[in-house]
């Protein structure tokens, strides 16, 4: 792949036929802009900011754990172009895999440490970067402060040659930050940022993550202006299904790719296995076309339905969950003009926090799927029984909705 330079002091002017600009299906921004100035951050034989090109990245949604299958989407991914791979670690198993895996690839590997923060020792040889959750750290050693965590942390990272990815998700924000900063959860990353620089660490990059493409916006820009050397890893988490899901990010990462302000990117899709790769070409297709000046015009998300699914990916544990989210897709066209979000969730370690603030929640385990109202559980159903319970919540919480305002439409299931 040739590599996305978003920095030149004017970028191309966008091209598309009359016909194109009449119909309004893009618009176009030309103009100077400069990329901004962090620190450069080496992953392996990658530089990510320093005035590099902007990397795309992705994620395996192999079990770690299963070698031949993990290494075969690892070097697939890397000939769509990504740049960086990441694997998700969970066991003692997948920790061993990794070493196996390292010496079947070259590819930059990067690491999500998942809920145990203590891996990193056992992965670190095998890695370039270690991504961590500082709403994980407190699942382990409790009574331990969070400020040796990080510090342990960097310690690992130095003395391996990895770098670190401080990687904040909107829905899994560490208690305590939740607390001193209600609503301001750009904190979580300032603070880590600064505990990684008083453990004398400066290789890492950050990333702020949220399911809707305006928080991703604006807490990108808040810590871009107060952490203005860190290089950011964008995205938008749980985009869903394509196209969908690749519109919403476009939304995300055109704004702040404009404004300069981004190093490496992620479109992270709900995709079957054989499709992963369609991230790194969503990734593609929106650097080349943010470079040519061609933005999408802004769809109205959040005022009719709005289903968001988290990426496939090794911390998946059942892969019906992909084919689940179509179907809640489809079995929901009928309340399509509804201001509702229904999230569709693929593991333990995002389900649970990040169902809370939909209007009706999905989380997968192995066998079972979690229905959710908000952050109130209503039960544990199989995959074939959830989707009936589900159209029932549903047509409730529109009925609901309808009564206490009479400008909002009850349910119309003709389409079945």
């Amino acid at each position: 792949m040739l590599p996305f330079y978003l920095g030149s002091s004017a970028w191309p002017a966008g091209y598309m036929g009359e016909d194109d600009k009449a119909a309004g299906h893009m618009t176009f921004w030309q103009g100077p802009t400069s990329h901004r100035q962090t620190r450069a951050v080496r992953i392996g034989g990658v530089t990510v900011g320093g005035g590099a090109p902007v990397q795309v990245q992705s994620m395996c949604a192999t079990r770690t754990r299963d070698i031949d299958a993990t290494v075969a989407q690892v070097d697939k991914l890397a000939r769509a172009g990504a740049a960086i791979v990441r694997l998700a670690v969970d066991s003692e198993q997948d920790a061993a895999a990794l070493k196996e895996i390292r010496a079947q690839t070259d590819v930059p590997l990067a690491v999500d440490l998942q809920e145990n923060y203590r891996l990193a020792a056992k992965l670190a040889p095998w890695v370039n970067k270690i991504r961590y959750n500082p709403g994980h750290l407190h699942h382990h050693e409790v009574s331990r402060p969070v400020a040796e965590k990080v510090a342990w942390l960097a310690a690992i990272a130095r003395d391996h040659d990895c770098a670190v990815r401080v990687g904040v998700n909107w829905g899994s924000i560490a208690p305590e930050y939740l607390e001193r900063y209600p609503g301001d959860r750009v904190q979580s990353a300032v603070a880590h940022a600064a505990l990684l620089e008083d453990a004398s660490f400066d290789r890492y990059v950050v990333s702020l993550k949220d399911s809707g493409p305006a928080r991703v916006v604006a807490a990108n820009v808040r810590f871009a202006a107060a952490c203005p050397e860190v290089p950011l890893h964008l995205g938008v988490t749980e985009a869903g299904l394509p196209p969908e899901g690749v519109i919403k990010t476009r939304l995300a990462l055109e704004q702040l790719l404009a404004r300069g302000i981004g190093e490496t990117i992620r479109v992270s899709l709900t995709l079957p296995n054989e499709r992963k790769h369609e991230e790194v070409e969503a990734g593609y297709r929106i650097l080349d076309d943010v470079a040519n000046g061609r933005f999408i015009s802004v769809p109205s998300f959040g005022r009719g339905l709005n289903i968001i699914a988290c990426p496939s990916c090794s911390r998946v544990e059942n892969e019906a969950f992909v084919d689940l989210a179509e179907q809640v897709r489809e079995l929901a066209a009928y309340a399509r003009e509804q201001p509702l979000t229904i999230a569709v969730m693929g593991c333990r370690v995002n389900g649970p926090g990040e169902t809370d603030d939909a209007d009706l929640g999905l989380w997968c385990g192995p066998t079972t799927v979690n229905l959710k109202r908000k952050d109130v559980t209503l039960g544990r159903f199989s995959y074939a029984e959830v989707l009936p319970r589900l159209k029932q919540e549903l047509d409730r919480l529109i009925v609901t909705r309808a009564a206490k305002d009479p400008g909002v439409e009850g349910p119309d299931d003709s389409t079945g």
